[in-house]
């Protein structure tokens, strides 16, 4: 039995079957309609979620299972002080997979520590969000058909963004991969992620200002300013709209580079940019349904 904890519990060989399998559950759908058939998916949401949430909702359901679950703590039993080994004890007796997203850093690890069924992450605290991972390296391969050499911008909340932590260990496996991290200040990259660019020889340069390194992206990584991991009303308000990606910004960049963000955005991306052929971040979410529906199935072992 395997847990998916973060992008790193897969080799990158293993990643490339299942980014083959989701690229064929993509084109073959109809081939995958009955291959979770009396299969049930618990979705543990201790925090809010709209993408991910149904997303692996909508896996389940097209690979013929069905979910249960909760959609908030408040729902749940861990509103009367339920600890979360003592909840993945109960799931495991009516499913046969889980997915947990949990504001404490390293819950889902507890919980698969004590699960008798296959648990996912899907997101604990600011550190890690590995099925969103699984999209963004799905997409980018898709979209561009290679997982090397070329430049990538993240940008925003790049010190609470779990999202951008993942991406960052995802990538650093494959060659010519070079980062650029956009912030201000108080937003920048933790010193433990690069700390390891800097024990690998992988290039990084950390700048403030966007439009000064366009031009040399393949592709930009943008994220919001999360208010929930703010601790003071004043910061947040301060730093929210540090970053807003605009067309006269999007005409500093070269013509193929690709806009990705894990969603939802607020401000950062101008609803302009939506019609241009480089938004590439609705896309995005349709390859997390292909990636989690496939992840379902490896986890599960289910030959299809």
């Amino acid at each position: 039995m395997r847990h998916l904890m973060s992008p790193l519990d897969f080799t990158v060989e293993e990643l490339d079957k299942l980014f083959d399998l989701a690229n064929d559950i993509e084109h073959n759908m109809a081939k995958y309609a009955h291959a979770c058939d009396g299969k049930k998916l618990a979705t543990c949401f201790y925090e809010p979620s709209t993408r991910t949430r149904l997303s692996f909702e909508s896996a389940m359901l097209n690979l013929g299972g069905s979910v249960i679950g909760f959609s908030d703590a408040g729902s749940s039993s861990a509103s009367k002080g339920e600890s979360v080994s003592d909840t993945i004890r109960v799931i495991s007796c009516f499913a046969d997979i889980c997915a947990i997203r949990h504001p404490k850093e390293g819950a889902p690890m507890v919980a698969a520590s004590k699960s008798s069924i296959p648990v996912i992450n899907a997101g604990d605290g600011g550190h890690q969000h590995p099925t969103q991972t699984l999209t963004d390296l799905l997409t980018i391969r898709s979209l561009k058909g290679k997982l090397k050499n070329f430049t990538v911008g993240l940008c925003g909340d790049l010190k609470f963004g779990r999202t951008v932590h993942s991406l960052i260990h995802a990538l650093i496996r494959y060659p010519d991969i070079q980062f650029i991290f956009i912030s201000p200040e108080e937003l920048k990259v933790p010193d433990y992620l690069t700390d390891i660019l800097k024990e690998k020889n992988i290039p990084y340069e950390e700048v403030i200002r966007l439009e000064e390194i366009m031009p040399r992206l393949d592709f930009l990584y943008m994220t919001r300013v999360q208010k929930e991991r703010f601790f003071n009303e004043e910061d947040y308000v301060r730093l929210k709209d540090f970053y807003i990606l605009d067309k006269t910004k999007m005409e500093l960049a070269k013509s193929d580079m690709l806009v990705l963000h894990p969603l939802p955005r607020v401000n950062e991306i101008s609803v302009e940019i939506d019609d241009d052929p480089r938004a590439a971040y609705f896309k995005q979410v349709q390859y997390g349904v292909y990636v989690r529906m496939a992840l379902v199935l490896t986890l599960l072992e289910v030959e299809v």
